[in-house]
């Protein structure tokens, strides 16, 4: 991924119910007329957004998604096609900011039931803490704040990786679908709330199982946990920062390897859509272990579980390994 051809998320709203201001209005009539006797037409930019498609939505929508499976997200060139196609859908989920090619794409497709899940909950700033928190090189921290705050003024898009946020955008995604396809409402609330709860589970797994563990830090590929180690208590330390593709510098390797040893750090991990030469280089140099820690932005056949639930299950059971859990 090439963080410089990301770009800010706009000025963001913490509540559900002012993120549904920013979706485009259509009468309850005209989307009636719309989707009778048909499924409601759905296009997800990748798969957190697919996921929350899917679930809510049921039997009454019909899903495509953008990003195919093993494409890195960030990376996504859309094909004419596809971007003509996005003319074609009833409603179209992303999130603003993480796919520069799909912004420009939805903002020209005309279509009126656009949802940016990114004014679903609120966007915060992370990765300009890489480098700084245990007292290391202070430059190395300093070149990557530079890379994140140029790629997304600071704030970090990874907000599917929080239960908790995850569960407030799935409280808006129902409520545009239900106001999309107002025949099916009943449906699209039972099953929003079935997935609210099923991810409040996850959250009380979480917190239940990371309270008590030997160390709280890990080191993954790239900044792509900060909303889990801010809601769990934890503390990330990125490789590469936002870029999962970026190199890190000599001082930020040497950084990593003294945090390794001061915090008790057994493990080092990589994702499954990003290359993992670094972390195992920096794993063996430093005698450490490596495993994964599936950032979600998308399911392949490597992907320890078939969808986000139990891939976030499999990032659990990691975490709790690694840091000593009890």
């Amino acid at each position: 991924m090439n963080v410089r051809r990301l770009i800010p998320t706009a000025t963001l709203a913490g509540a559900v119910s002012l993120g549904l201001v920013a979706l485009s209005a259509c009468s309850s009539s005209d989307a009636a007329d719309k989707t009778s006797g048909d499924k409601l037409a759905v296009t997800a930019s990748f798969y957190p957004m697919q996921f929350l498609a899917q679930r809510i939505g049921g039997d009454h929508v019909s899903v495509t998604t953008l990003t195919k499976p093993g494409v890195e997200p960030h990376d996504l060139e859309l094909k004419p096609r596809q971007a003509a196609e996005l003319g074609e859908a009833d409603v179209i989920l992303y999130l603003k900011g993480i796919q520069p090619a799909v912004d420009e794409a939805i903002a020209q497709s005309g279509v009126r039931t656009v949802v940016d899940a990114a004014t679903l909950t609120t966007l915060e700033k992370h990765g300009t803490e890489v480098g700084h928190a245990h007292g290391g090189d202070e430059h190395a921290g300093e070149e990557h704040a530079g890379e994140e705050e140029a790629a997304t003024d600071g704030r970090d898009p990874h907000i599917w990786l929080d239960p908790v946020r995850y569960a407030e955008v799935a409280k808006g995604v129902g409520a545009a679908l239900e106001k999309a396809d107002p025949d099916n409402s009943a449906e699209y609330q039972k099953n929003t709330d079935t997935l609210v709860g099923q991810l409040g589970g996850l959250d009380t797994a979480f917190k239940q199982g990371l309270t008590d563990t030997a160390t709280k830090t890990f080191i993954t590929t790239h900044a792509a946990f900060g909303y889990l180690a801010e809601r769990y208590g934890l503390e990330q330390e990125a490789i590469a920062g936002i870029d999962p593709e970026a190199e890190p510098s000599p001082a930020r390797v040497r950084e990593l390897e003294t945090i390794a040893e001061q915090d008790k750090v057994s493990t080092v991990f990589f994702e499954t859509l990003a290359s993992d030469k670094t972390a195992k280089t920096i794993a063996a140099d430093s005698g450490l272990k490596t495993d994964v820690l599936d950032p979600l932005e998308g399911i392949t056949d490597k992907s320890k579980g078939d969808d986000y639930i139990e891939v976030m299950q499999s990032n659990l059971a990691a975490l709790r390994k690694a840091l000593g859990a009890k």
